[in-house]
């Protein structure tokens, strides 16, 4: 197994946890809780990761992800000593250490300012969070590996009011969608890159 992404959140922001109960096949997180995303290839395998963190924690499972190439899992809870005794558990079965993940890297990244009122609608439909409002700034974050989507939409709303669209954590990119006045999205755009900067791993190899 190859470890893509270990984060831990400490504090799930309200707009992130409204948005994980819209989307969690699982059970369904709640404000201020600690979380785990953890991205493993190949995707089957984390079945034997949530095993391994079921049985030694109390944690609850909000997401488990299978796709062909990758896999998702992020689990819950009220007491962070459990999220992180879940994470040991899930690194020791892996024979691997937090620091053999890969390192978050921003793919691509776009504030459109403004934004036209078509172009609002089409945003709106697509999203499973808030929406956008016509004139204000749409910003755009592509991640690899993809779960670290949800630590960048959580720092960014800590930093800033933003209005939290849509978070895609799984694939072969991560995706975030924010929307807000323009000075609050250059807040959580800063936001993210420093959070960015400071979780260590392995580089992109590829």
């Amino acid at each position: 197994m190859e470890l893509r992404t270990y984060t831990f959140i400490d504090s799930l922001q309200p707009q992130l946890t409204g948005f994980l109960q819209t989307v969690a096949p699982g059970f369904q997180p709640l404000e201020r809780q600690a979380s785990l995303f953890v991205e493993i290839a190949p995707g089957i395998a984390i079945n034997q990761l949530t095993d391994a963190a079921l049985k030694r924690t109390r944690c609850r499972p909000g997401m488990q992800i299978v796709e062909r190439a990758f896999g998702l899992l992020e689990l819950h809870h009220d007491d962070q000593g459990e999220v992180r005794e879940a994470g040991a558990a899930i690194l020791g079965a892996m024979g691997v250490s937090e620091l053999d993940r890969y390192r978050p890297k921003i793919v691509s990244e776009q504030k459109i300012r403004s934004i036209e009122p078509y172009h609002e609608m089409l945003v709106n439909r697509m999203r499973h969070g808030d929406m956008i409002r016509e004139g204000e700034t749409l910003y755009l974050l592509e991640t690899w590996p993809a779960a670290y989507a949800a630590i960048a939409a959580n720092e960014a709303e800590k930093a800033s009011p933003i209005r939290l669209l849509e978070v895609r954590t799984f694939g072969a990119f991560g995706r975030l969608y924010l929307g807000g006045a323009e000075a609050e999205i250059d807040e959580a755009a800063k936001a993210i890159a420093l959070c960015f900067e400071g979780i260590d791993g392995r580089a992109d190899t590829r």
